[in-house]
């Protein structure tokens, strides 16, 4: 279930060689985890020149689908699914057209100095397994420690949100958030842990209702603090107590 990421930056000195002496040249990874492309992160996934089928043709597969499953899309409880199911796709997957950099955008900078993290906490979410195509849903925890300026605290379930409604893994999101928050606002650090359960594994294969996976991504002061990651995972458990 791992996501795939790609590096922006290389793991490389300007003169080839490795940035970290006790990595041999030949094993330097490609790239470091949880450096995304920025294009997945700073802008709409799809361009408006980017060709499409028509609504027609998405209700055309609707119907193909009915048919394949063994229903027949001319009765009467089935007549407008396609149609429906069209229109409930442009919500679910309306992220694909949202641009996560133009949430983020505007900042305030009326802080009097305030120097400790920003902590938001259960942003419940549902999203869409790439998988099956089957929803998973749950909450996700966010924090940030701002330079100056901070965002406005909905920015940040927006930004959730539009990420969310992709097709997603659960690794993926949690990657996209943290990477959008750390390269937009440029903070001194970011945590991200999302808990959600899974459909895909609730209602088909092994059948595990209630069975809930974490994901968890830390940058900057979170990475490298334990300090701080403990901090930020005992004020997010405190609510669950």
């Amino acid at each position: 279930m791992d996501a795939l990421i790609k590096s922006i930056r290389p793991n490389k000195l300007s003169d080839g060689k490795s940035a970290d002496p006790r990595t041999p040249e030949s094993k330097i990874p490609e790239g470091r985890p949880g450096e995304l492309d920025p294009s997945e992160f700073l802008a709409a996934a799809v361009r408006a020149d980017q060709p499409r089928p028509s609504r027609a043709e998405a209700e055309q597969a609707v119907h193909t689908l009915l048919n394949y499953i063994g229903e027949n899309p001319g009765r009467e409880g089935l007549l407008d699914t396609p149609r429906r199911v069209v229109e409930a796709f442009d919500e679910l997957y309306q992220g694909y057209h949202q641009s996560p950099a133009e949430v983020l955008n505007r900042t305030f900078g009326e802080t009097a100095g305030y120097d400790d993290f920003v902590l938001i906490r259960d942003i419940e979410f549902t999203s869409q397994c790439e998988h099956h195509m089957m929803p998973f849903y749950g909450k996700a925890h966010i924090a940030y420690t701002p330079v100056e300026r901070v965002v406005g605290l909905s920015k940040l379930a927006r930004l959730t949100d539009i990420f969310a409604r992709r097709l997603q893994t659960q690794e993926h999101l949690t990657a996209q958030i943290a990477a959008a928050i750390d390269e937009i606002l440029k903070p001194r650090g970011v945590a991200v842990m999302i808990e959600a359960e899974h459909t895909c594994m609730s209602v088909r294969g092994v059948a595990k209702h209630g069975a809930l996976t974490f994901t968890s991504r830390f940058t900057g002061m979170f990475r490298d603090n334990p300090a701080e990651q403990s901090r930020f995972l005992s004020m997010v458990r405190a609510a669950q107590r």
